[in-house]
């Protein structure tokens, strides 16, 4: 049953770069200090008829059910590296000032709709396909259902950055988010800050 073991979490990426390296698109080699994976997964958890999540003693009890859960098409969980906050808190993704961060995004099952608030992809390979030029500066982008992208992004400010899934309901209502704390002294070359935060009332 194809779409009960996608997802259940069998599923993963494999990333192979081209023999030289990874090049811009004027072919120059483009580098990389930190990677990072994200695997994006949708869950279908049955639920009794209380609301409450099912339990079964073996997955394979549970088949029948987890089969109707999935006919609505409707995800009980959207939620990156297999459980929500996986990306977040203690599992954050960090970084320092001036390096560049690769993100390899998979999603066996949906699309998805990386973006990086406070940043953007500098170079994005949407479909995987390493060996061709990226495309640059993108807000958004699509990972497609049963792919991986990869994006690279240089973090040239300090600060807390949020990276999601554009798809804001799932990004917030079921946490497909993670979060990028880059270390580093702050660049008023770049933005300045004219007035302090404050409170918001």
């Amino acid at each position: 049953m194809v779409p009960w073991h996608v997802t259940h979490g069998m599923n993963g990426a494999i990333l192979v770069l081209p023999r030289d390296g990874l090049r811009d698109p004027a072919g120059d080699p483009l580098r990389y200090e930190r990677a990072y994976y994200i695997g994006e997964q949708d869950y279908y958890i049955p639920r009794d008829e209380n609301g409450e999540f099912k339990r079964y003693e073996n997955p394979a009890d549970s088949i029948n059910d987890d089969i109707e859960a999935m006919r609505t098409l409707i995800p009980s969980h959207v939620v990156f590296n297999g459980v929500t906050g996986a990306l977040q808190g203690d599992g954050q993704l960090t970084a320092n000032v001036g390096e560049n961060v690769l993100i390899v995004h998979a999603q066996s099952n949906r699309q998805s709709y990386p973006h990086l608030i406070g940043g953007h992809g500098d170079f994005v390979w949407e479909r995987g396909d390493l060996g061709s030029p990226p495309r640059v500066d993108q807000e958004s982008w699509v990972i497609g259902a049963g792919s991986a992208g990869v994006s690279v992004h240089t973090l040239n400010q300090p600060g807390t950055y949020v990276y999601l899934s554009h798809n804001l309901i799932e990004a917030f209502l079921y946490d497909a988010k993670a979060i990028l704390t880059v270390e580093g002294e702050w660049n008023n070359d770049l933005m300045e800050q004219l007035t302090p935060p404050r409170d918001i009332t």
